[in-house]
């Protein structure tokens, strides 16, 4: 498999872990917003990295590193990532997966198979504005559901997350957010931040202010609902 980044390090990817971040290229959503551009609609420019070459490292880095976070892209796109998972759980990493949650057979399959210790699913914006938020034209929104309700009624470790954006978000958003999340044990804001590679430029994060209204709105539903970097409030 061919990975499209590698970072070595990371000591927040992964909570409560000291890990490392791969990349997978492609992704079946287009979110204006996406810091990960190279990833999703300028392929070239992505770097290319074999699974060998990262797993050669994973082993040198046996007792010190802990987990390996596993992002993209949508790294659920690509069916040869068992393969890899398999070997990362053989030299005894924990491992984290990134999605946008649309391919639940694909996800219930690999935490089924002891593949995944902890999922991060991204929760775009509430049903009615997914098609425009995330780029994903005609999607079938009872994936994302799917996908939500494994999540909360299953065993593993998980978390859901919307980058809040104010061209595409509102306090009512949040809210419907909120409930569809109903159950869920944890639900993170997290502000939109310009890294310079987004799809869309223009785009801004909403206020301070703004950002605690809607904790505080999604908090009358979701009482562990955090803004990312405010741990604990």
């Amino acid at each position: 498999m061919i990975f499209g980044g590698f970072q070595k390090l990371t000591l927040l990817d992964y909570p409560g872990k000291v890990a490392c971040t791969v990349f997978t290229k492609g992704c079946n959503f287009l979110c204006p917003f996406c810091h990960n551009s190279f990833l999703v609609n300028e392929i070239e420019r992505a770097d290319e990295i074999s699974s060998e070459e990262i797993l050669s490292y994973l082993k040198k880095r046996v007792g010190i590193l802990e987990g390996v976070c596993i992002t993209g892209g949508e790294p659920l796109l690509h069916k040869e990532l068992e393969d890899f998972l398999r070997e990362v759980k053989k030299i005894g990493y924990f491992v984290k997966l990134d999605t946008n949650g649309s391919f639940p057979e694909r996800l219930k399959d690999l935490v089924n198979k002891g593949l995944i210790d902890y999922v991060a699913m991204d929760i775009k914006n509430s049903f009615e504005k997914y098609e425009k938020t995330a780029g994903w034209k005609k999607g079938d929104l009872s994936k994302i559901s799917e996908s939500i309700d494994f999540l909360i009624n299953g065993d593993i470790d998980y978390e859901f997350r919307t980058t809040v954006v104010e061209e595409f978000h509102t306090e009512e958003d949040i809210e419907k957010i909120a409930e569809k999340l109903k159950g869920a044990k944890k639900y993170f804001l997290q502000n939109f931040t310009d890294s310079g590679n987004v799809i869309e430029e223009n785009l801004h994060p909403v206020s301070k202010e703004k950002l605690q209204k809607m904790k505080e709105k999604a908090r009358q539903t979701l009482e562990n609902t955090m803004i990312r970097g405010e741990f604990g409030k």
